[in-house]
């Protein structure tokens, strides 16, 4: 199994991360508009990418406040969607705080965001394409976070 990986820092509080991933709003602000489905199992979150995914449904494994979010993929595809290698796989947004040193002139602390996205078939003609489109979301939730910070 092949795991996507990457590390973005961030410099806003660890709150402001949390909040967007964590939330409806927040995921919004910067990848796509999820709706939360509850039910007696917990939390999924349904997505809809586009036509060509369907629906991706990711159940919400954990969510600790300022410092871990989790999805598990839950939803079938057809073999020609990207979405089909998600089933089964996991997304995880880890936070940490790095304290702004005392001497930093600029005073805000930075969240440090160490994303997985594990499970992966290693063989999966999607794992490097989805692996440069998370890049890109990823920049897009640094964007939207630092943004609210300022």
């Amino acid at each position: 199994m092949a795991e996507l990986y990457h590390q973005v820092w961030i410099t806003a509080p660890t709150a402001t991360v949390y909040e967007a991933i964590a939330t409806e709003s927040g995921i919004a602000s910067w990848w796509d508009k999820p709706t939360a489905v509850k039910s007696d199992s917990g939390v999924v979150l349904e997505f809809n990418p586009g036509p060509e995914h369907g629906v991706l449904r990711a159940k919400v494994i954990a969510a600790i406040q300022d410092r871990r979010v989790e999805w598990e993929f839950v939803s079938t595809h057809p073999r020609n969607s990207p979405a089909f290698a998600w089933t089964g796989t996991r997304v995880s947004f880890e936070i940490t705080r790095r304290a702004v040193p005392p001497w930093a002139a600029e005073r805000v602390d930075t969240a440090i965001v160490d994303f997985r996205h594990s499970d992966w078939d290693a063989r999966s003609e999607y794992l490097g394409f989805c692996n440069f489109a998370w890049g890109e979301a990823l920049q897009k939730l640094k964007q939207w976070c630092e943004s609210r910070a300022a």
